[in-house]
């Protein structure tokens, strides 16, 4: 007969901690020595529902005896992060995040809302998915709105909306097809692409991006309408083109709003509001929600990224819809001419436009656009990105979001791009600017002769600490094919706590944007599969609770939980 195996009252007490109410993390943080400032402000964050398989192996942690390392995943899964919303339809994102930004409401905290329903967002890869097309986009981001009304919210734009823009997608940039004819005749000769139709230099002034500047500013009579139907067209032949080739191929596939950046601090000025009717308590799903790319160089050090996202959703957070499931391998994108990448690369800018102009003005909301990590664009690089999406609309932007770059690289990168942007505004050339390459010392001293030093009219950026502890990781040279640095990696661990409080006036907060604990996919590091070969195991699907890389991120964490 089985023995029947005794659980001790110390771990039974950890146990009994998964009953308190959610809202009694700060509480717990409050308590803990050497960080008063982050304490005060964590209280101002929500925590939504935690994930069903957290709880489980905080359970099996505490059933076979070890009380700290359950204590810990409880700690980490109690942590204020950002919900996730993606794939719904607008109905259902319009009730879900009502509920959400109702139940932050009532406990007097502030939601963290990541959207990511771009479409044709992360090159068709490990979390391939989106809207279909711009105006079904924009439904969405209207019902987005609706839902939040009155009350607060910071927004998380679209992770790797621009980082990662369609022009960027797929290694295959051959030469142009007779659809760039059409282009010039349609547009001029200025929208044309070059005779090699080769890819462009991933700095500032690149061809893609004046492409961009000139489709972008040729209005919404352009977006709108006769950009429409020829998208309608590239789209039905990317289909056909694909429909000879692998199962599952997606041909992702364009109304301007005006609006001013609402000058409330939703964190600190916005009085509670009481909805006419409070919608009921949000419940755990059964689906997991949208993933977040974060396509990044296999290097993790050039400017023009390769294709290779990460797939990070957010578990057990109030959405609607599933992902679309990931397979061992990322999924193979559409081939696209490169005249179609520039079409969905101008769609892409309109429709992170559209977004920040119809959130950005909400009484109680934040915006902030996808900049990407320092280790991948050049600040020159991405300023163009940020401004083509309309930055100046918005609050600022997010940086690290789903990566491991350290909190100094982080804070740099975000006063050189601030700076930048305020340079640029004052008529002055982002070419012109320090990146984050430049000596320290020189760049400091340019930014003492250039930028404007006015936080007050200077864009804010937030960051993403939820992993970032102890770094980016560096594999070993030549271990791997492809090292996949940004996939799961190894001895990772959890990063600075939420908060609003970081002394620095233009950076708004440190936040866990990326849910820690959740697979960034099934990695593969160059092999056919199916195990990790750096961890000798079968990673969970992405979005899947990896209770092994918990476990790390916990013990790994700095500063310590």
């Amino acid at each position: 007969m089985r023995k029947r195996r005794t659980i001790p009252a110390k771990p039974m007490a950890v146990l009994a901690a998964i009953a308190l109410p959610l809202s009694s993390a700060a509480a717990v943080y409050a308590a803990a020595p050497g960080e008063p400032s982050r304490a005060r402000a964590l209280h101002r964050l929500y925590t939504p529902p935690g994930a069903t398989d957290s709880y489980r192996q905080v359970t099996r942690l505490v059933r076979y005896g070890e009380p700290d390392a359950a204590a810990g995943v409880l700690a980490m899964v109690r942590t204020p992060h950002a919900i996730w919303f993606g794939d719904e339809t607008p109905e259902e994102v319009e009730r879900l995040v009502r509920r959400t930004t109702w139940s932050a409401t009532r406990r007097g905290r502030v939601p963290v809302l990541a959207l990511y329903n771009t479409p044709g967002r992360d090159c068709g890869s490990y979390s391939a998915g989106g809207a279909r097309n711009t105006a079904e986009y924009q439904e969405w981001i209207d019902a987005v709105a609706r839902g939040i009304g009155r009350r607060r919210a910071l927004i998380v734009l679209e992770p790797d909306s621009l980082a990662l823009l369609p022009s960027d997608c797929g290694p295959e940039r051959g030469a142009a097809d007779a659809r760039d004819e059409d282009l010039g005749e349609e547009f001029g000769e200025e929208f044309a692409a070059e005779p090699d139709g080769g890819a462009p230099e991933s700095g500032a002034g690149s061809d893609d991006d004046a492409f961009d500047s000139r489709l972008f500013g040729a209005g919404a009579e352009v977006l709108g309408g006769a950009l429409a139907g020829i998208e309608a067209q590239a789209e039905a032949q990317a289909h056909a083109r694909v429909a000879g080739q692998a199962a599952g191929h997606l041909a992702a596939q364009v109304r301007p709003r005006a609006g001013a950046p609402g000058d409330i601090d939703p964190v600190t000025d916005l009085p509670e509001e009481e909805p006419t009717a409070a919608p009921t308590e949000p419940v755990a799903p059964t689906t997991t929600p949208p993933g977040q790319p974060a396509g990044e160089p296999a290097d993790g050090t050039a400017d023009t990224p390769t294709g290779n996202p990460t797939s990070n959703p957010s578990d057990q957070q109030p959405t609607g819809n599933a992902t679309a499931p990931a397979t061992n391998t990322p999924r193979k994108p559409p081939v696209l001419t490169p005249a179609e990448r520039r079409l969905r690369t101008a769609a892409r800018y309109h429709e992170i436009d559209y977004a920040v102009r119809t959130l950005e003005p909400l009484p109680g909301t934040k915006v902030y656009l996808d900049a990407g990590h320092p280790a991948w664009h050049s600040v020159n690089n991405i300023v163009s990105r940020l401004l083509h999406g309309g930055v100046d609309h918005a609050t600022g932007f997010s940086i690290n979001v789903s990566h491991y770059q350290t909190d100094e690289d982080n804070v740099w990168y975000g006063r050189l791009i601030s700076s930048c942007l305020a340079y640029v505004a004052d008529g002055g050339d982002q070419a012109d600017c320090p990146n984050q390459r430049w000596p320290r010392l020189s760049a400091e001293r340019w930014l003492e002769l250039n930028a404007l030093l006015d936080p007050d009219e200077m864009k804010h950026f937030i960051t993403d600490t939820s992993r970032n502890g102890r770094g980016p990781w560096l594999p070993r040279a030549g271990s791997h094919a492809d090292p996949q640095s940004w996939c799961n990696p190894p001895g990772r661990g959890l990063g600075a706590r939420p908060t609003t409080k970081t002394g620095d006036p233009l950076h708004d907060a440190a936040l866990w944007v990326k849910t820690p604990g959740e697979s960034d996919g099934q990695c593969l590091r160059g092999t056919a599969g199916p195990q990790d070969p750096e961890r000798g195991s079968v990673d969970p699907e992405a979005g899947g609770w990896f209770p092994e890389q918990a476990l790390e991120l916990v013990r790994n964490a700095q500063p310590s939980l």
